[in-house]
């Protein structure tokens, strides 16, 4: 362990400290501001996780619905932070500044102080009361009429989305509550992003990040969606902005406000020192990766993928989840892609498709169930399980943004083995990606260079069939916590330690270029892989055989 006095003794460097509002955690980093050393982590797991079943009083859930409890975010502060602290040996008069990221678009809706309404007496039983997570996808129909209507009215904004709005953003979410539940629609006083709530909490001062209230909140050029369009989605929605969203933007990287006395206490940090303004957890990561050029495109690996690069270029992709001026790096066009399921859809197959006589071979060799089927796959031909399998287990959100859409595996026979459909889902998480970046290509925004992030980075097999896939050397990000070194950064800057971000990038960002490279038999042989996942991909997603969206609709219908 590195400690931040060892080199200076009597006169400790400064530090900033980074936290990471994951899906089922919230991560801490302690990091050296002259270099970016991480000097100390903490992890803190979420005690009510993702709630997709039930609320915590045993109330049933609809299919489709991912809520979270915010108290667990406030015990990511009083306990990954003091941890982070500790590990790094760092005092807390040495830290400068704190800064955050989050999952996004986690939204929630408050009273006027911020108080969560899942928190109000008579709430606590309302399933809309409580944060959406990013995967709650039960908005679909909220955002297939916001999509239309703007398509009908010429909407100038959409393009800006790649043409569809997602059922995991602001306006989707806040539709369905509106509709759902009138009584909590009502009780809203504030609909925030929960990067801005945590912000709100640390400084007692609440402003809207820029990248969130771009890419998720549709703010273009400085306004949102029109009353007059609003009013026609529902009439009860036209103040929607006005009433409940509207707040002063602030950009990544400034001083959002100072470290409370109650924020204090709960973190060990002393109070008066910069909160940073918030920022999201995928584009957090690109100036941690040192991808601050353009077409430098970083893919942010864990439970879902997201794709985030800057370009000097504005144009119209497909299936963008935004394109925002500044809303990664200033003076650059920020884009953002993704998918839906990606680590997830592994978790969900070695939950339900790995036998007990696989689980006693994988301990007696002292792996665990990914690492063994791994290692099982990592032996096979291109091509030699015989399948082919769709990434949508979470639905689609790039190209297609289309969350009622599920996944299919085809070629099954009687002598598939369970690492050979793992490894066909793990390369259609690559197709995935390689649809994307051929979206990108395609509109005139070339993808210059991958640069890998998140936990998933660890599979060398996972890495080396991406870049098969893709035909394009890999980097990987020198750190294994890109989001909270992201977040720190950002704090080093809005505390005045760098002028911006790029000049932060440079002296505390870790990147490996072309760690992994493609092998041009394998790629051949994937090429034509792909060629039969595109297949599949436009059959049926783009209208041909519309049978998930039947079997969604009769799934809907047996869980009434």
């Amino acid at each position: 362990m590195v400690n931040a006095g060892d080199e200076t003794a009597g006169n400790p460097e400064p530090c900033v400290v980074g936290v990471d509002f994951g899906t089922l955690s919230g991560r801490a980093v302690v990091v050296r501001v002259r270099d970016g050393a991480e000097l100390g982590t903490a992890e803190h797991e979420y005690r009510h996780a993702v709630l997709d079943r039930r609320l915590p009083d045993g109330t049933r859930l609809p299919p489709d619905w991912a809520l979270q409890v915010p108290s667990d975010y406030i015990d990511v502060l009083r306990h990954a932070v003091p941890a982070a602290l500790t590990a790094a040996g760092v005092r807390p008069d040495q830290v400068i500044g704190i800064g955050t990221d989050f999952t996004a678009c986690t939204v929630l809706p408050t009273l006027g102080d911020g108080t969560p309404l899942c928190e109000l007496p008579g709430l606590i039983d309302r399933p809309h009361a409580y944060p959406k997570l990013w995967r709650h996808h039960a908005a679909q129909a909220q955002a297939d009429r916001i999509t239309a209507l703007a398509e009908e009215r010429k909407e100038p904004w959409l393009q800006r989305y790649g043409g569809k709005i997602s059922s995991e953003w602001e306006f989707a979410k806040a539709l369905q509550v509106l509709e759902e539940d009138p009584e909590v629609y009502r009780r809203t006083e504030r609909w925030l992003e929960a990067a801005d709530w945590i912000v709100w909490r640390l400084c007692g001062r609440y402003v809207r990040n820029a990248c969130t209230a771009g890419y998720k909140g549709q703010l273009q050029d400085g306004a949102y969606p029109s009353a007059d369009y609003l009013a026609a989605l529902n009439p009860a929605f036209a103040d929607f902005v006005t009433a409940k969203l509207e707040q002063p933007i602030a950009q990544l990287g400034e001083e959002a406000g100072t470290l409370t006395a109650e924020a204090a206490a709960w973190t060990g940090l002393v109070e008066g020192i910069t909160v940073c303004v918030g920022n999201v957890d995928a584009h957090v990561t690109a100036p941690a990766a040192k991808a601050v050029q353009p077409g430098q495109m970083v893919a942010i690996m864990g439970t879902s993928t997201c794709h985030v690069m800057s370009s000097d270029r504005q144009a119209s992709v497909p299936g963008m989840c935004g394109i925002v001026d500044g809303g990664i790096l200033p003076g650059l066009w920020g884009y953002e892609a993704g998918q839906s399921g990606v680590g997830d859809i592994f978790g969900w197959f070695v939950r339900t498709g790995f036998p007990a006589s696989y689980a006693e071979e994988a301990a007696a060799l002292g792996r665990d169930p990914h690492e063994h089927l791994t290692a099982l796959a990592a032996g096979q031909k291109v091509g030699e399980h015989g399948l082919i399998a769709l990434d949508w287990h979470s639905g689609n959100r790039s190209v297609l943004v289309d969350h009622d859409l599920s996944g299919v595996l085809v070629g099954l026979t009687l002598s598939t083995r369970p690492e050979d459909v793992y490894r066909a889902l793990l390369e259609a998480t690559a197709f995935g990606t390689r649809t994307i970046i051929e979206a990108f290509e395609s509109a005139g925004v070339p993808v210059e260079e991958l640069i890998v992030a998140g936990g998933l980075m660890k599979n060398p097999l996972l890495m080396q069939i991406y870049a098969d896939v893709t035909r394009r050397p890999l980097g990987v990000i020198g750190s294994a916590q890109g989001p909270a070194l992201g977040a720190a950064m950002h704090a080093a800057v809005a505390a005045g330690a760098y002028p911006d971000i790029q000049a932060a990038a440079h002296a505390m960002g870790k990147a490996e270029r072309d760690v992994y490279r493609p092998d041009s038999e394998r790629a051949a042989a994937y090429d034509r892989l792909y060629a039969e996942y595109r297949l599949l991909h436009d059959y049926f997603g783009r209208g041909t055989n519309e049978v998930m969206h039947r079997l969604r609709r009769l799934r809907a219908e047996a869980s009434a």
